[in-house]
């Protein structure tokens, strides 16, 4: 086990990895030094419920990969060769959902929707490794069709070859989430067809949680009226996740809406990070994105906690095995 110092050491360094933003990697040099050294992985635990779209844990690959650079799909590229390559998470003739943060009607510019060249290169990177189809959706907040054009989603998805549905009503099926606050829900069917299942959020700001990250994204495949699930938010995230229980996690962090999430629409609240971020502990992820952008560490985010207690990862995310590279 990792002495406690050494984990600190790896906290104050990671933190520091996205707050100094596109060459910190370079600039710091010990991307290495993470390499190899966080405690062991430890098996989740398995709820009853939904299809469980996790991989089984390698001790010899890392459960977070920091890629930053310049564009998009290579860091995409370059974080997905680095956790063990799409191959490790999809198999061949299998059928992929890739559920990107589609809510709002903004412009990739605006940071409010995941930006669609990462979306893109999800989807390619998963016919590479076989699939049999990849299916990119989401149930939008604003009209559908206008937030999957306007994203730029729709095309860029479609031209990587997938297929992209539309949440429309005669695609939903009524779902016991069996959970701890949520019970029967209406679900977008691809999201209970699916093989594996990759989450790929954009990191943002959100006047509600303090962030809307990876766990809030599954919001997105439930529809019914959402606005209910407010009145015990952090319990909704933790059932929506464990209902999900998603293969990978692939946070965009190209541009980052700082402020005013989670619609945004002021350019001048969003920071150009240049980030992509990938890992298979979706707590750990979200975690280490609000600590080091918004300075909430892990008590003040009560979803966390929650989601920890019920075996879905950790809320350390320094003892994570990590990888940390410029592109």
């Amino acid at each position: 086990m990792p002495h406690s110092s050494d984990i600190e050491a790896r906290r104050r360094f990671l933190i520091r990895v996205l707050q100094l933003g596109g060459a910190s990697a370079a600039t710091i040099g010990l991307g290495a030094f993470l390499s190899g050294r966080s405690a062991r992985p430890e098996e989740l635990e398995v709820r009853e419920g939904g299809r469980d779209h996790r991989v089984a844990a390698s001790p010899t690959l890392p459960e977070l990969v920091v890629a930053q650079g310049e564009s998009p799909q290579a860091l995409v590229q370059r974080a997905l060769l680095d956790i063990g390559g799409m191959g490790r998470f999809v198999a061949r003739g299998e059928t992929v959902v890739v559920k990107p943060n589609i809510a709002w009607d903004r412009s990739p510019e605006q940071a409010a929707t995941t930006h669609p060249e990462v979306v893109a290169e999800v989807v390619r990177q998963c016919l590479a490794a076989g699939a049999r189809s990849v299916i990119v959706t989401d149930v939008s907040c604003n009209d559908a069709q206008t937030c999957f054009e306007r994203s730029g989603i729709a095309a860029a998805a479609k031209a990587a070859g997938a297929e992209v549905v539309l949440p429309e009503p005669r695609f939903f099926r009524q779902v016991d989430l069996k959970g701890g606050t949520l019970g029967v829900w209406p679900v977008l069917e691809p999201f209970l067809e699916a093989h594996k299942l990759i989450n790929v959020p954009i990191a943002k700001h959100h006047s509600l949680t303090g962030v809307t990250l990876g766990m809030k994204n599954w919001y997105g495949l439930i529809g019914g009226n959402r606005s209910r699930l407010h009145q015990r938010i952090h319990e909704s995230l933790v059932d929506l996740t464990a209902f999900a229980r998603p293969t990978l996690t692939v946070m965009d962090a190209y541009r980052v809406l700082m402020r005013n999430g989670p619609t945004g629409g002021d350019v001048e609240d969003v920071e150009l990070k240049k980030t992509i971020l990938v890992s298979t502990d979706p707590v750990a992820l979200d975690a280490y994105a609000a600590k080091a952008w918004w300075d909430l560490d892990a008590p003040r985010l009560r979803y966390l906690r929650l989601a920890e207690e019920r075996g879905l990862g950790r809320t350390d995310f320094a003892s994570l095995r990590t990888h940390v590279l410029t592109v």
